[in-house]
């Protein structure tokens, strides 16, 4: 086992990979920018080091300053959390030749998923299935274009091979609109991934989004930990995850999640990884692969008692992977609300010192943050503060405690999305369950 991991993160995710380090006995050193001096978990951290100023790309970017922390001291592995530099194959072969334990899969691994179009090849040939479209990237030959498009049919979207996080993507609706839409995301992805590729699937009018979790050995282990439904989303950013998702039949679930794990076993792959799907009409359709921890994974902890950050440690380490698909047992029902410091309903971001700051409690509540009374949430990154998790013995008293735990969670001095959430959880479209991706930008765009 490591003696000690350099987290190279921030936020929640460095409070919680932290303590998942503290519970197995390993020190933990914490790299910061100037702007998060002050933060709960470096004055909880066994050692931190400052790494540049508050812009990302000076510091939690910067991957010579992070290899430099960890050498100075003497960390053995370097844990990326995610967002920055989690799904960085090149920043992964770095830590490696650097002589350290990157806590995710292979570089080369990572590098596959990255790219869209290699990813959905190698999940056609493992048997996952993708949503209809091109084989590949999209030709130049404009007359070749047309015909895809009239083969895959209308409507349609375009998506950079190298994007993610929602960006990069164009629906096309008719084919006069078709060469416009596919020379601007070209120009998009080429400025925004520096891969100009792109290529074409069947836009789906009314799906959900449901992901299954993963963990594998980089061997002929793997399995699969149930799926979550991430279907409250905003502008493709998830609002409100829940597991399991409700009214999917088990025999669906178990067929796709048996499918993860063998596409698991033959790419090799190591660590924690989630296969994201959109869902529509009984039917599963592969979109990507998010190759690190995922921002949601407590619900899926909490349906199974299993520590997912403390299982891509040992992973990591090398350690025996002892977990078998018959050992995984669902139960119960769990909710995550992602807090932001937000205006709710214009999503303005709201820097700021919160000047009060009061947590839920009671069963089945769980808060995973790392603000404080009288923190500074800086401008300059993801405006998430905090996750309230709520977990009951079916989706009503999961909803039940969230309700009330929402009710009872004050923050005072920013504007935070707490409100958003408050109706979310009346929301009688929402209480059935079910919901498709576009529902909140419908809703919200019905507000008066």
């Amino acid at each position: 086992m490591f003696e000690k991991i350099l987290i190279a993160n921030r936020g929640e995710i460095a409070l919680r990979i932290q303590r998942a380090c503290r519970e197995l006995g390993i020190k933990t050193v914490v790299v910061h920018s100037e702007a998060d001096r002050e933060a709960k978990y470096v004055r909880l951290a066994d050692e931190s080091v400052c790494i540049g100023p508050a812009p990302s790309r000076e510091s939690y970017l910067n991957m010579p300053a992070i290899i430099s922390a960890a050498e100075v001291t003497d960390s053995e592995a370097i844990h990326p959390g995610y967002g920055f530099l989690s799904e960085n194959a090149d920043f992964a072969d770095r830590v490696e030749k650097s002589g350290f334990v990157f806590i995710g899969p292979r570089p080369d691994t990572i590098r596959l998923m990255g790219d869209k179009v290699s990813a959905k090849h190698a999940m056609i040939e493992a048997g996952v299935p993708v949503v209809p479209g091109s084989e590949g990237a999209l030709p130049d030959d404009p007359q070749e274009i047309i015909r895809v498009a009239r083969e895959v049919g209308y409507p349609v979207i375009i998506k950079a091979a190298g994007g993610g996080g929602g960006r990069g993507m164009r629906v096309v609706y008719t084919e006069a609109a078709l060469l416009n839409a596919v020379t601007m995301t070209r120009s998009e992805a080429g400025a925004a991934f520096n891969n100009p590729e792109v290529y074409m699937e069947k836009f789906l009018e009314n799906p959900r989004h449901i992901e299954i979790q993963v963990l594998a050995d980089g061997g002929r282990n793997a399995v699969w930990l149930g799926e979550r439904d991430c279907s409250m989303q905003r502008r493709h950013q998830k609002v409100i995850e829940e597991a399991p998702a409700p009214g999917v039949a088990r025999r669906l679930i178990e067929r796709i999640g048996d499918r993860c794990a063998d596409a698991c076993r033959k790419m090799g792959y190591r660590g924690a990884g989630t296969f994201e799907f959109l869902y529509e009409n009984g039917e599963f359709y592969f979109i990507e692969m998010n190759t690190r921890i995922q921002v949601e994974h407590p619900v899926t902890e909490l349906i199974t008692g299993i520590d997912l950050v403390q299982q891509q440690i040992l992973i990591a380490a090398g350690e025996k992977f002892t977990l078998r698909q018959r050992d995984i047992a669902f139960k119960g029902h769990a909710i995550e609300c992602r807090i932001n410091a937000e205006d709710p309903f214009r999503f303005v971001p709201s820097p700021g010192r919160i000047t009060n700051w009061h947590t839920p409690g009671g069963p089945g509540v769980r808060i995973d943050s790392h603000a404080f009374n009288g923190y500074f949430v800086p401008p300059n990154y993801d405006s998430m503060i905090a996750k309230v998790i709520t977990y009951g013995d079916t989706r009503d008293q999961a909803l039940a405690r969230m309700r009330i735990a929402l009710s009872e969670m004050v923050v005072e001095g920013i504007s935070t999305n707490i409100p958003l959430h408050r109706e979310l959880l009346q929301d009688s479209r929402f209480i059935e369950g079910g919901t498709s991706i576009h529902y909140l930008e419908n809703k919200l765009a019905q507000r008066p």
